[in-house]
Parts: C-alpha cells; structure tokens; sequence
C-alpha cells in the first residue's frame, strides 16, 4: 500500500475519489440528532480500561482506575441509557456483524456493508455507533484477560476461546497487540474531532466558512477509513480467538494495522487543521461582535461605573479579579463604584521610573490632598502568545508588587476584545497611557498620563476641559521646567536668583563650559546656580558624568536618576500635551519652546539654559553659549540695559548661521505626532523623517 505524505494525496487521488463516490451512495440521513458525547466517554473508558488490562498480561502493568473513579463515571453518564434506547439495537447487530464476518473478509465490502447498515445516520454518528460495537467486543476480550486468572467462569470461558494460548504466548503478540492499541487510540482521536465539527456554534460559523467547508467534504472519507479501521482491529481481535500460535505469529495483519493508524493520522492531522481554522474564525467572530459591544457600551449613558469596569475588566469567572496595591488583598470592582478611575495601560516595559513617580504622586492624593479622590488601574497588555511564559509571569508580579494602586489578578483577564478597542480607539501601542473614566464610566480623556506628569494632582479630575483650563494659565517659566522635581531650584526662582540648567555627556564640553560659566558669573558680579539636568538616553553613563561632576565639583546634579528622567518625560508630556489640544510650534509659545529643548537634547552638542528668577530666560546649544561666553565682553556693554538675561539672548541671535544640523528624537507617541517641526536655529520647517531607537547603553 502506498503510503500518503499530504493532505492534497490523502484526499484528492482518483482512487479516493471512485471510492467516495460510493461511500456517498450509502449515506441517505434521516436528519435525527443523537447526544454523542456521552457515549464516547463510555467508549473511551472501555477502550482504556482493556488496554490496561492487556498490558497487566503483556508488560506486567498496573491496573488504573478504581471502584471509586467507575462510581463517578456511573453517575456523570446516568442519562446515557436514554440516549441507547434507540441504539442498542443497531450496536448490537454491529458487534454480531464485526464478531462472525470480519475473519478472512475483504475489508472494504465489510466496510461498505457497515455503511449501509448505518446509512440512515449522521457521518459522525455512523463511527461512533462503530465504535461502539468495537467496544463491546474489545471489552469483553479485555474483561476475559483481566479475570482469567482468578474468576473461574471466565477461566471456562478463556479456556473455550483458547484465552490460555494467547496468555502463553503473549511476549510474541507484543507487537500485535502494540499495533491494535495504537489504531484504536488514532480512531478514537479521529472520531472525536468528526464530532466536534457539528459542536460548533452555527451563530459564528456556517457551512460556507472555507475551513467548514473543507472538513464537512473530507469527513466522508474519514468516516470510511476510520470505520475500516475499527473492523481491522476487530478482525484481528476475533482472529486471535481460537487460531493456532502460528496464524498469531504473523506479521501481515500487524502491518496491516500499521499502514491504517498511518493513514488515519494524516486524516486526523487534516482535521485538526481544519478544527483550528474554524476555532480561529469564531474566535475573530466572538471578538468583532464583543468589539462591538464595547464600542456601543462606551457611546451609553449609565447609571454608574460597574458595567464598563466589569467589561474592560472580564470577571465572569473570577469574582474578585482585582488586586488591592495597598492591602494586596483580592477584591471586587464594586470597591470602584461611582469612583474616578483612571487606567494606567501599558506592557510589561513599563519603567521602575514611572512607577516610582506615580506612586509618589497617587500616596498624595490619598494623604496630603484626601479631598481629591481618585483610583488607578494597571492594565497590563500582554502579547496572548507570551501569555503563558513563565519569565513574563515573574515580570507582572515584579511590577504587581511595585504598585500601590489597583491590579488586575492576572493580565488573561483582559480579553482580546478589550485590547484591541484600548488599541484602536485610545491609540495604545507602546508607551504607557493613562484613560480617565468619570464616575459613570464615560471617557473623561484618552490620555491624563501628560497632565499628571506635568501638574500631578492640581490636575485632577484629570478631564480635558482641565487640561485645557490649566494652559491657559500657563508661560514659559522655570517653574513649568522644574516643577515637582527639586525644590531647592523652585526657592532660588522664588529668591529671582540666577539659575543655569544644562545638560549634553560630552565631558570635556561640560568641564569647558563649567569653567567659562562661573568665570563669567565671577566678572558680571552674579551668583550662579548651575545644575546638570543629563540627558535623556544615556542611563548608565548619566551616573559616571555625575560621578565626575561631584569629584571635580563642576556643579549642582540630581544624584537620583529619576529626577532626570522625569524632567525629559515632562518635556515630551508638555508637547503631546499641547498637540492632543490642536497646538502647533507656529501658534504656541510655550510648545516652541519645549520643542527647542526636545532638540537641544536630540543633538550631539551639549546645551544650556539660563534664567533670572522665573520668566527671563536664555537658551542655546553648546557651540552658541560656548562662544557667547567666551566673548562675553563684547556682548557685556547692554547688560546695564538689557539686563544679563536679555543681553545673552540678543547676542544669541548674532550667532545663528546658515550652517547648522538639528534633529528631535521622540519616543513612542501613540499616534500623536506634531505635522511640522520649526528649527531652533533658524526657525524654519524641518524635514520630517521617522527615527527608531533600540537604546541598551
């Protein structure tokens, strides 16, 4: 027999096709439905029961099951003789055909003959009932094996059907009854997968879905080969009933039971496929149509929270699907009822940084400001084919344990349906968002992750209207710079001392521009206040330029990198900020100029920042305040009119050339991207190109 490698072989031969052609004869349904799957669960435990016992004889195995387990399959199965009443009959007739005819037979008309007994049944049904009626010898065969030897009415009986030569002789029947045992385990796989077809739920998929489609034409010929299949592996049990130990010896029937399980299993794989591809078509299904839900849940007024928490938040199997941060105890999200919520999405990236912050931020709503009452859910988005690895499990709950706000249980309990209306709908991708939900649930911003980095807590209740309302009070000052990070500069502005920011890791500029700084701040009469802001990319290296400014006393710096991290996480919160308003570096003040700072920090030169007290400020990258402090006396003359600051500024302009190179490198925006891009030399348009980073250092 030719043994077929695909699937297009397997089912597309013109032999198989003349053969189907008369096993489609044979099928004339009547249209009746009959419960399959309990009477598979009792074939099953025939099936596995006999083989236990035929290995207790070959191999000296263990008998399983107990009293106990067969009591508990009783009672699950205890409709499963109503189901049989109309059955029993024709699986009878079927165990009597299968026990007389199939010795010495051609097993194809015994197979078609079995077809048209079965002829008024579903394809399904026909090798269940099969099955079925292989069972019941099998068991038999396997109840004589197992009580032979202690049970002397199944000793007569073993001895009547020479049990005792196959006992004897059982070392050489290994292979056959190793053979058997695989065949009928393939069939039994098979057979359930023909079933599971006409399980699935016909709201999400028809006939015409191409994998349904696909599997509903080959099932003829599966439940053709798997029926011949059975009656293989009841011939050769029969067969072995009675006949001399050398017809037991022989290796063809052994084979032939080989090259069928070979055949089944290409049937069973191509099944399976096809399986998978309708699990995924209803899957997509079931998402859409949950997709859908929440959309039109979101666009609904409601009474309260809950509904839309326990949506976004699937607790239909876990009760309390919530982690209290402060307690860590497991709660329900009634707790949130008629609350503020805002939900912290982001993945597993999340940084220790922002965490850090946040946590200082929300600890003071909950102490310093109990009027301002709100709550935060993390909302972990986690990729469903990482879902079950263990080193991101340990990662969720090194974060989990980080937090002093609310946490999902586990990530799972947000469903696909819910990650992709979070990705569509707020623009999720891969830098953290904050969405904040008033206390009916209705989306109060898509975004208060910026306001909250900018104005923490005078931000609240964190709407766009209070966005909104809170730039309209705002200039370009230190204090926007600054705020909430060191108080130490917050005073000097409120002293209207001179203040100096500046940043770049270029060591031997910042040695250089130190020295020339506090030079000129030693000529004008005027005390400096110099301080290292970093730059925000350069991580490890940050430690070692502090490290050196500290040894060589160059300056004032943030010994803990957060304050750095969150000065530059507030430039770019200021920008998206002021881009989620419709504002652009042409109409904007305060947006230009954050948007000078983002690519003073996009360029290889270093950069300085000078200020007298709050609103008088200078700016420039490190060639300009370089030379412009190193020329310091011919710019000097207008300090007595202009003033320090203003002085610096003008002389600032002089410089520009036409010669210059500026980028700005954004991290990941979720979609908000400013459409134009003025230099912060020249003041014109910058070409628009799309940089990704993959920063280690």
């Amino acid at each position: 027999m030719q043994l077929v490698k695909s699937d297009r072989r397997v089912f597309s031969s013109s032999e198989d096709t003349a053969l189907m052609r008369q096993v489609q004869a044979t099928h004339v349904p009547d249209g009746r439905e009959i419960q399959l799957n309990p009477i598979l669960i009792v074939i099953e435990d025939v099936v596995r029961q006999t083989s236990c016992s035929i290995d207790s004889i070959l191999y000296g195995k263990r008998l399983q099951g107990t009293v106990s387990d067969i009591f508990e399959d009783t009672v699950r199965l205890a409709n499963i003789n109503g189901i049989l009443d109309g059955l029993a009959y024709t699986i009878q007739r079927l165990s009597c055909q299968m026990s007389c005819k199939c010795i010495g037979g051609d097993p194809h008309a015994l197979a078609m003959a079995t077809l048209n007994m079965l002829q008024n049944f579903a394809w399904d049904t026909k090798v269940v009932l099969a099955l079925a009626a292989f069972s019941t010898n099998f068991g038999e065969f396997g109840l004589l094996t197992q009580l032979y030897t202690n049970n002397e009415l199944a000793k007569s009986v073993g001895l009547l059907k020479h049990i005792s030569d196959i006992m004897e002789h059982s070392n050489s029947l290994r292979s056959t009854f190793d053979a058997i045992d695989s065949l009928t385990k393939i069939v039994l796989e098979v057979t359930k997968c023909m079933t599971m077809f006409k399980e699935l739920p016909p709201q999400y998929i028809s006939t015409e879905t191409p994998a349904m489609a696909t599997a509903l034409d080959h099932i003829p010929n599966a439940a053709y080969w798997t029926i011949r299949s059975i009656l293989a592996c009841a011939s050769q049990i029969s067969g072995l009933l009675g006949l001399s130990h050398q017809h037991m010896t022989s290796t063809t029937e052994t084979w032939e039971l080989s090259n069928l399980a070979h055949k089944l299993t290409n049937i069973y794989d191509f099944l399976r496929k096809q399986l998978t591809l309708c699990h995924q078509h209803i899957d997509e299904k079931r998402h859409t149509e949950s997709y859908h839900n929440i959309v039109r849940l979101f666009e609904t007024l409601h009474l309260d929270n809950i509904r839309v928490l326990k949506t976004i938040i699937c607790s239909k199997d876990d009760h309390q699907p919530l982690i209290d941060g402060s307690s860590k105890a497991r709660v329900n999200p009634e707790v949130l009822r008629n609350k503020h919520v805002l939900l912290l999405i982001s993945d597993l990236d999340i940084s220790n940084d922002e965490i850090m912050t946040l946590n200082h931020i929300y600890k003071e709503s909950h102490t310093i400001t109990p009027s301002i009452e709100y709550y935060i859910i993390w909302l972990p988005i986690v990729d469903e084919k990482n879902a079950g690895d263990e080193s991101h499990e340990l990662r969720f709950q090194q974060l989990q344990s980080m937090m002093s706000w609310f946490v999902v249980h586990r990530p799972s309990l947000i469903e696909p349906a819910v990650t992709k209306y979070i990705k569509e709908v707020w623009h999720f991708k891969k830098k953290t968002i904050m969405v904040t939900l008033d206390q009916q649930g209705q989306v109060a911003s898509t975004n208060a992750l910026h306001m909250m980095w900018i104005w923490g807590n005078l931000a609240y209740p964190f709407t766009n209207a209070r966005e909104e309302a809170l730039w309209k009070g705002e200039s370009w000052r230190l204090e926007l710079l600054v705020d909430g990070i060191d108080p130490n500069i917050q005073q000097l502005v409120s002293e209207s001392a001179f203040i100096c920011l500046y940043g770049g890791d270029n060591i031997e500029w910042i040695r250089e521009f130190t020295f020339a700084a506090k030079a000129v701040a030693a000529t004008a009469g005027i005390n400096l206040h110099m301080y290292y802001v970093g730059k925000s990319n350069i991580n490890e290296r940050l430690q070692r330029i502090n490290q050196t400014i500290a040894k060589e006393h160059l300056s004032h710096y943030w010994p803990d990198p957060t304050f750095t991290w969150f000065f530059w996480t507030r430039l770019e919160s200021m920008l998206y900020s002021k881009l989620q308003h419709g504002k652009t570096a042409e109409n904007d003040h305060v947006m230009n100029e954050v948007m000078k700072m983002l690519s003073f920090d996009g360029s290889d030169q270093g950069w300085a920042l000078m200020s007298l007290g709050s609103s008088e400020i200078a700016s420039a990258k490190g060639n300009m305040v370089l030379t412009s402090l190193m020329e310091y006396e011919t710019w000097s003359v207008e300090i007595e009119h202009r003033g320090f600051i203003n002085a610096l500024n003008d002389y600032f302009k002089t410089l520009h050339t036409p010669h210059h190179c500026n980028r700005l490198i954004l991290s990941g925006n979720n979609g908000v991207a400013p459409e134009t891009v003025l230099c912060a030399d020249c003041g014109r348009l910058m070409e628009k190109f799309v940089m990704y980073r993959c920063c280690l250092d």
